[in-house]
């Protein structure tokens, strides 16, 4: 992990948490749709923030993390959907809604600063 970059942090470690899940759900519920789902929408996220470091103007770094943000989005979907299916536990459920949460908070903060210094 980087030093004092606080969204790839947590984006990295939403992607280990993203293909722990979908392991799990795999190894224990049997299910390999959804859990195919939510490892591509939450390891997305942080590729794509590891992606802006290197972007070629302001406007390609806006954008990977305005597609960042739609895929923290989705997959905030697919952590709802699985806890309403019985997939995964209310615990599980609350602790990655927690993380997830963050991160979408962290990317419109970034994204509207960014926006209002144009």
């Amino acid at each position: 992990m980087q030093k004092n970059n606080i969204l790839y942090d947590k984006s990295y470690a939403f992607s280990i948490r993203a293909v722990k899940l979908s392991r799990y759900l795999c190894d224990e519920k049997k299910e390999y749709i959804l859990s195919k789902q939510v490892i591509r929408s939450g390891t997305a996220i942080g590729a794509l923030v590891s992606e802006s470091k290197f972007a070629q103007s302001r406007a390609d770094f806006m954008n990977k993390l305005m597609i960042a943000l739609k895929e923290a989005n989705e997959t905030q979907y697919w952590i709802n959907l699985l806890h309403d299916t019985d997939y995964i536990s209310k615990q599980m459920f609350d602790s990655l809604l927690i993380d997830i949460k963050e991160i979408v908070s962290l990317l419109v903060s970034i994204t509207k600063t960014i926006k209002n210094n144009k």
